[in-house]
């Protein structure tokens, strides 16, 4: 629960950035569906200033996407879940790790293949 109340807080943070990026843009559209009563919920809205973001989930996590132009006119686009796991982000433009060197790929690979043998010493 703590960890949707964080997702949430950064979402409001990200909406209060927005507004003062473009403080006349208007809503295009908007959709919220109440929570049911096994915690269940969903929502999507657009903007005029290219904002976009829907959500759906429950209390044992959400999946969703938000959109948005930079000031420097570049689109973002971002899917995600938020889970026990915590919030994991996908897009074209976060960060990845670099990809494990040949070598070591190869080493894995034999370490894998002849697991170190236990030497039993006698007393």
């Amino acid at each position: 629960m703590f960890k949707i109340l964080i997702l949430i807080t950064i979402l409001v943070a990200g909406a209060v950035y927005a507004d003062n990026i473009d403080k006349d843009a208007e809503i295009l559209s908007y959709k919220n569906d109440e929570a049911d009563a096994d915690g269940n919920f969903n929502y999507a809205f657009e903007t005029s200033n290219g904002i976009q973001q829907q959500e759906a989930g429950n209390i044992q996590g959400a999946a969703g996407s938000y959109a948005f132009v930079s000031p420097e006119g570049e689109k973002f686009f971002i899917t995600y879940t938020a889970d026990e796991n915590g919030f994991q982000p996908s897009g074209d433009h976060l960060p990845t790790p670099p990809p494990i060197p040949e070598a070591i790929l190869r080493s894995l690979e034999y370490i894998a293949a002849h697991p170190p043998q236990q030497i039993i010493q006698k007393k």
